[in-house]
């Protein structure tokens, strides 16, 4: 009787691991072939891997690429034009299944963090890795309601900076609204409101047009912009952040990301 599974040990036995087979190539240790992998330097019969695990034949072409780094990927951080209808915050990072809904129903954001949302415009061209898709978190919350800005990160120190810094950082906003403003609501919005019992800071607030208000304000927390306008006669019915610190959405279609530039500061 004929043993498959025999012939079928015996064709794997010929396999070895992708990052062996780098090392013998470049001369090179195990974990600067794996940094070569994971960096998007290798390619598979033409195709590029990115897994250092993956299994390869003797007679199977293998290439790195002649520029190619062995170097491990830095971290990065990317921004996302969040649509209404998904969650983001705290919690809503690596953990768990990103696609799972949360507790009031929205999907978590983190599932739109994919190469094919990713926005180029006119930025400079940067090698997208499915390692810049794992253990990203987000410090910046944002409401399933609202749209806007949305930052992720898997860089250490810029999760302290905005875990530690968000309440400093100027929050730029466009809130949609409904209803008529008492008077002096303006001013009231600019300095002279309360928020769950505490005085707010100074704020600034402009009309953009006869429905649409601008708010920039620091230390800014879930609902209370709602909050604002409700205290002086108006109903957001639309919220859109714009500009975190001096970090803007700029040009990011609804629903796309880019990745935060070097020379871009909080």
């Amino acid at each position: 009787m004929h043993d498959s599974s025999h012939d079928s040990g015996a064709a794997d036995a010929g396999h070895i691991r992708l990052s062996k087979r780098v090392a013998e190539m470049r001369g090179c240790s195990r974990r600067e072939a794996e940094w070569l992998i994971e960096g998007g330097w290798v390619q598979v019969e033409g195709r590029m891997t990115e897994a250092p695990g993956a299994r390869v034949r003797p007679d199977q072409d293998v290439t790195v690429a002649p520029n190619a780094k062995a170097e491990e990927a830095p971290p990065v951080t990317i921004l996302l034009h969040k649509p209404a209808g998904w969650e983001a915050g705290i919690g809503h990072g690596p953990a768990g299944d990103p696609r799972q809904a949360r507790g009031d129903g929205a999907p978590d954001a983190v599932a739109l963090l994919e190469p094919g949302h990713r926005y180029v415009g006119d930025s400079p061209p940067v090698r997208v890795l499915q390692r810049h898709f794992r253990q990203q978190e987000c410090f910046t919350p944002l409401a399933s309601a609202a749209t806007g800005l949305v930052v992720y990160t898997q860089d250490r120190r810029m999760a302290r900076r905005l875990a530690e810094d968000i309440e400093l950082l100027e929050q730029e906003c466009l809130a949609t609204v409904e209803g008529r403003i008492a008077e002096g609501g303006l001013e009231r919005l600019c300095r002279g409101l309360e928020f769950n019992g505490r005085p707010l800071p100074p704020a600034r607030v402009s009309w953009q047009n006869e429905t649409r208000l601008r708010f920039a304000l620091k230390g800014i927390r879930p609902g209370q912009i709602p909050a604002m306008c409700e205290a002086v006669g108006l109903r957001v019915v639309g919220l859109k952040r714009l500009r975190i610190g001096s970090v803007s959405l700029a040009k990011v279609p609804e629903g796309q990301w880019r990745y935060l530039l070097p020379w871009e500061r909080f």
